[in-house]
């Protein structure tokens, strides 16, 4: 029994033994795994040198360095008054982007950027803030000029580019305001041209550019740049089923701004040229549809226009009430008429006193008419 009891004392001990070893055991090799993984890895990494950057880089960085100082932020607000106490007050509206267009302290943006708002403040790249007043607007281009004074130092404006040259694939660069995060650049190509964006009231801004370039709100009213940095268009709006950027963004092209801007300096408002006819989308939509024809239905014609001199025909009602249908404009110097926001844009490409050519379809004749456009 003493050899039983003896021999269960040294079993304990053989396994007490056992446990502190491996115990130790494992301490130190936990102690050599610390020194040799968990310290080292808390020291700083030694930096390894950049290449040099590649020759698209240096563009793209030439490109904002050189262009971002005309690039405003613009911030607007509306006067409310108080229903209990009849107090009027601000309270912040909205933001967009704009861009310097000029010397004199002219702002271009969005209409819809300032539209509805009573009060609006630009910001520049150098941080001042300038209150800003309306000079006026082109809702049909989605286009508004504000003006700011700047005593010193004010920034430069855009190269201007063109538009009608453009081609699908090439690199465009866009600056703005996404989201309120200023001076935000981000690159694309020309995705599509020619795009048509359909606005309130039956009417649409042609010739738009499509672009993938990543537009979110807030980068409305900003400049749309080439790869030598030159202004080709103005961001106006985003395709998305969610609000945000989904791939697809539009903007007014240069061409059109270039023509539209110098009236609203000089008078305040853009007049488009006109040929003195009366028309209406809904009414021109019903009446090529029963008649089979593509064009504008000229519902009247304005006394003393150019369409009135010309001898273009209204539409009349008989007296059975049947639509006479008068002619029909289906194109403008050879270019094509397909709506009414299409012969509108058109004719926006030329100038009052421009001699314009008119196919027109009368009593399903086709006969061309020489028209000068007028105010």
């Amino acid at each position: 029994m003493d050899n039983e009891y003896k021999n269960k004392n040294t079993s304990k001990i053989t396994t007490a033994v056992f446990f502190l070893i491996t115990g130790l055991a494992t301490a130190y090799l936990s102690m050599i795994a610390y020194k040799n993984f968990i310290i080292p890895s808390a020291s700083s990494r030694e930096v390894t040198p950049r290449e040099h950057l590649c020759d698209d880089e240096q563009r793209t960085i030439a490109v904002f360095e050189q262009t971002s100082p005309s690039v405003v932020y613009i911030a607007t607000s509306q006067r409310v008054r108080d229903f209990w106490n009849r107090n009027i007050f601000s309270v912040p509206k909205g933001a967009g982007s704009g861009f310097v267009w000029d010397d004199h302290g002219h702002i271009v943006t969005n209409f819809h950027v300032i539209e509805g708002a009573s009060e609006a403040t630009v910001w520049l790249n150098n941080g001042q803030s300038y209150k800003a007043s309306l000079v006026g607007a082109s809702p049909e281009h989605d286009l508004a000029v504000l003006k700011i004074f700047v005593a010193f130092n004010s920034p430069p404006p855009l190269k201007i580019g063109s538009s009608h040259d453009l081609k699908v694939g090439q690199k465009v660069f866009a600056i703005g305001n996404p989201f309120g995060l200023d001076y935000t650049l981000t690159s694309g190509i020309v995705s599509a041209l020619n795009r048509t964006l359909d606005l309130e009231g039956g009417l649409a801004i042609e010739h738009l550019i499509q672009t993938d370039a990543a537009i979110n709100p807030g980068n409305s009213g900003g400049p749309l740049l080439d790869s030598s940095g030159r202004l080709i268009g103005i961001t106006t709006a985003i395709y998305s089923p969610s609000g945000a950027y989904a791939g697809i963004g539009f903007a007014v092209p240069v061409d059109t701004i270039n023509r539209v801007v110098p009236p609203i300096i000089s008078s305040g408002k853009y007049i488009r040229p006109s040929v003195g006819i009366i028309v209406d989308e809904g009414l021109n939509n019903l009446i090529t549809e029963k008649f089979g024809i593509e064009g504008v239905a000229v519902l009247d014609v304005q006394k003393d226009s150019p369409a009135f001199h010309a001898g273009i025909i209204g539409s009349r009602i008989d007296r059975n009430d049947h639509v006479v249908l008068g002619d029909v404009v289906v194109s403008v110097d050879g270019k094509k008429v397909r709506s009414l926001s299409n012969l509108f844009a058109l004719l926006d490409e030329y100038q009052v006193g421009d001699k314009v050519t008119l196919e027109i379809i009368r009593n399903q004749n086709t006969i061309k008419v020489e028209i000068i456009l007028a105010q």
